[in-house]
């Protein structure tokens, strides 16, 4: 009942390459939009520019013809900056409109560049997101936020149960995240964990001193005892796999009962009850069959 599987995900947004291009597109007709909106006359709005310089930049970053590229992405850039600079001048005079514009978001998106250090935005709609590698080799960034999620390691009768999660803003390692959400796992819960199982980049943890011998990280060869390691192959298993249907190798499919029976993820005492369930039935069969075998034939009677 206490033993609890930790593991984290990420909201996956797209990369950084055609983003920026895309972004400082996007936050232009997001601005021209509100000007039109609140009757805000521009000197121009760009929308033809801006729209073939975006094509013209993807197409030649397609092409690899990247100071071509570059050129265009400056000009881009170019246009926010003189947008910006025309809506900053006309809400001079009314200033119950700069929260709606949100002017210093499109100046971060103006400004920032593809190597520089520090927070970017790489969304307009959600700014807080931020670049993750995890190491992946079809995927080698993501972006979004990481979230910690805990999980029952055993599956109960009415399914699993997701116990806690938590946003954890900041990109930290994941084996950092165990001091404050282990303590925050058990006070709602309220009982002390037993076990803890998680994947292989919880290595080098930090959870509390008295947990250390109760957290088991996927690739750990010393110390496992048999519920140990099949509880590490059940980890990976649900992640990576749904469970089959029981099915004969051969002939037709067995009866819904006989294969709920035979379900990888039944407990025992689940099964003894659908065995009961199973033989009552049968039983009630043979009791039928067995009365319309002893029972007399009517004859109707002769004239």
């Amino acid at each position: 009942m206490y033993r609890w599987h930790c593991d984290s995900e990420i909201e996956i947004l797209s990369g950084w390459g055609a983003r920026q291009s895309k972004l400082m597109q996007r936050a232009r007709e997001r601005l021209v939009r509100l000007a039109k909106k609140h009757g805000i006359r521009l000197r121009q709005s760009y929308a033809r520019v801006g729209k073939f310089a975006l094509i013209k930049h993807q197409r030649y970053a397609h092409a690899k013809q990247f100071k071509r590229a570059n050129r265009q992405l400056k000009r881009l850039r170019t246009i926010l900056g003189a947008v910006i600079r025309d809506i900053t001048r006309k809400l001079a005079g009314r200033p119950e409109l700069v929260q709606v514009f949100a002017l210093p978001l499109a100046r971060r998106v103006r400004d920032q560049r593809q190597r520089e250090r520090g927070r970017k935005v790489y969304s307009l709609h959600a700014p807080e997101v931020e670049c993750i590698g995890k190491g992946k080799a079809h995927k080698p960034y993501e972006f979004g936020v990481k979230v910690s999620v805990a999980t029952t390691l055993e599956r109960s009768r009415g399914g699993q149960f997701v116990t806690h999660v938590k946003a954890l803003p900041g990109n930290p390692y994941d084996g950092h995240t165990l001091e404050t959400v282990v303590p925050a796992i058990e006070e709602t819960i309220g009982v002390t964990l037993a076990r803890i199982v998680a994947n292989a980049g919880y290595r080098g943890h930090n959870a509390p001193k008295d947990k250390h011998f109760k957290v088991h990280v996927a690739g750990q060869r010393r110390g496992l005892t048999k519920p140990i390691k099949r509880a590490l192959r059940r980890r990976g298993h649900r992640a990576r796999h749904r469970p089959p249907q029981a099915r004969p190798p051969h002939g037709p499919q067995l009866p819904g009962l006989l294969r709920r029976m035979l379900h990888p993820r039944r407990s025992p005492h689940i099964i003894f009850s659908l065995l009961l369930n199973w033989l009552r039935l049968l039983w009630a069969y043979f009791l039928a069959m067995l009365t319309t075998l002893t029972t007399p034939l009517l004859r109707p009677r002769s004239a």
